[in-house]
């Protein structure tokens, strides 16, 4: 990891690293634009598929984003973790009319691309084109949403190039941890089940996919966003003509049930004979996306350890050397959320590092925050959001996530004068209620041998 230099830190609102002095003469800093509220014409068809469009200036291109709720990994079953990955994936791998290549150079020919990702919350299917190319591109959208065809050939080829995917991955030892820290934050619940296993992968076959799309795919749990240079009457009724006859079937799968508030913390160290560093994590369940402590928490997270100014990384990297980076933050979701840390480590600090965590933790609840420390994390948060914010797709993608997790459109012009409003004392008590070091569980990656004495501080460790 690079350090960045005096001057860059200065213009992104980052104290420079170590001492060197900056120039006397730099301006002030400019207050904080706001986000106008979004104008969006929102209508839902009469099979229940929402659609918003916004209309915006700009280069001539249209985005596409359509969501379906409770497509993703919360749908996947307990044998088949992340199996919505490899449904993902081969959306644009044939459908009944074409395939993968004429799908792709269909999308190439219209200036844009189509594919599809999966999430914890949701399932969702992105497409851009030309603004002249529009119209065929949701029609495009629409084939591989609703007429994949998933070949025996690609699904094969893809479940092979997963399961060799999966092997390389779990020699990684951030792969471990993070598969580890989901099952003690979540426990059985579907939150936890993020990565694939090689039983589950080799279950995956082209008719279970068949099925599995049939039944998450539905305009009654599904939202389109369409964001660009359109006016809402011609974007409604291309909406209408390539989707407007889409019929769920059956009854929907029931939603699953909110992610655990708590859990008792555990303490795992994951044998890695050999490693000459080890890898850390410490985390406990957080909060929703809807949550009240949203952003408070946020701008809690991202003093400790959401930046390169952040004060674990300052402490744990700048001050101290034990390693190229280290974090600390809070992930939100529709039904649950995670409050989280990690660095990797030379194993000789191993211990030392992790009861720095405790002591920062600790530091942000007990001290007070200077004005100049909040003022600096606000800038950043809310430079860092609006600099994406620009960007046409983001906000497509910004306005179907957050439906994803239970968001209105408002909140993303929200989002901003939300974190403006934290006050140093929030900050404090969020330290105090979800970075009490006293609920977090650890895992630790690496060398029994080399660290294992050091987290007897820590408590007793289990190795799985």
């Amino acid at each position: 990891m690079r350090a960045a230099g005096p001057l860059a830190l200065a213009l992104l609102g980052l104290p420079a690293a170590g001492n060197a002095p900056l120039p006397a003469d730099l301006p002030a800093f400019a207050p904080e634009q706001t986000i106008p509220p979004p104008t969006v014409h929102r209508t839902t068809l009469p099979n229940g598929l929402q659609v918003w469009v916004v209309p915006r200036s700009g280069p001539p291109r249209v985005d596409f984003v359509l969501s379906l709720k409770g497509a993703g990994f919360t749908a996947d079953p307990a044998d088949r973790p992340a199996a919505a990955k490899l449904l993902a994936a081969l959306l644009n791998e044939g459908t009944t009319q074409r395939s993968a290549q004429a799908i792709a150079e269909a999308a190439q020919g219209m200036g844009g691309a189509v594919g599809a990702s999966a999430g914890r919350d949701g399932l969702t299917v992105q497409a851009h084109a030309l603004a002249s190319q529009a119209e065929p591109m949701l029609k495009l959208l629409a084939e591989v949403t609703r007429q994949a065809s998933f070949p025996e050939a690609e699904v094969a080829l893809a479940r092979a190039n997963a399961l060799q995917a999966l092997k390389a991955a779990s020699a990684d030892p951030n792969f471990l941890a993070d598969g580890a820290l989901g099952r003690a934050v979540y426990g059985d619940h579907p939150y936890a089940r993020t990565q694939e296993t090689e039983a589950g992968l080799q279950g995956i076959t082209a008719e279970w996919l068949r099925t599995e799309h049939a039944v998450r795919f539905r305009p009654d749990r599904a939202l389109l966003v369409i964001a660009g240079r359109v006016q809402p009457g011609p974007a409604l009724r291309w909406a209408r003509v390539a989707l407007g006859d889409w019929k769920a079937q059956g009854a929907p799968r029931a939603v699953a049930p909110l992610a655990p508030a708590s859990l008792p913390r555990q303490h795992q160290l994951i044998a890695r004979a050999g490693s000459v560093q080890a890898t850390l994590r410490l985390g406990r369940p957080g909060i929703p996306a809807q949550a009240e402590d949203v952003p408070a928490l946020r701008l809690a997270g991202t003093i400790l350890g959401g930046s390169f100014s952040s004060r674990i990384n300052m402490n744990l990297r700048e001050e101290k050397g034990y390693t190229y980076g280290a974090y600390a933050g809070d992930g939100t979701y529709l039904l649950g959320g995670v409050v989280m840390g990690g660095a990797d480590v030379r194993n000789e600090v191993t211990g030392a590092a992790m009861a720095e965590y405790g002591k920062e933790f600790k530091r942000l609840a007990d001290e007070p925050i200077s004005a100049e420390e909040m003022a600096m994390n606000k800038r950043y948060v809310a430079g860092s959001y609006l600099l994406t914010m620009q960007m046409q797709a983001a906000v497509a993608q910004s306005l179907a996530g957050n439906w994803l997790k239970g968001l209105p459109p408002a909140a993303l012009s929200d989002y901003v004068p939300a974190i403006q409003r934290v006050s140093a004392a929030q900050v404090q008590t969020m330290a105090r209620r979800y970075f009490d070091p006293a609920t977090f569980s650890w895992i630790v990656v690496g060398d029994p041998a080399q660290i294992a004495e050091q987290l007897k501080a820590q408590g007793p460790f289990n190795t799985p």
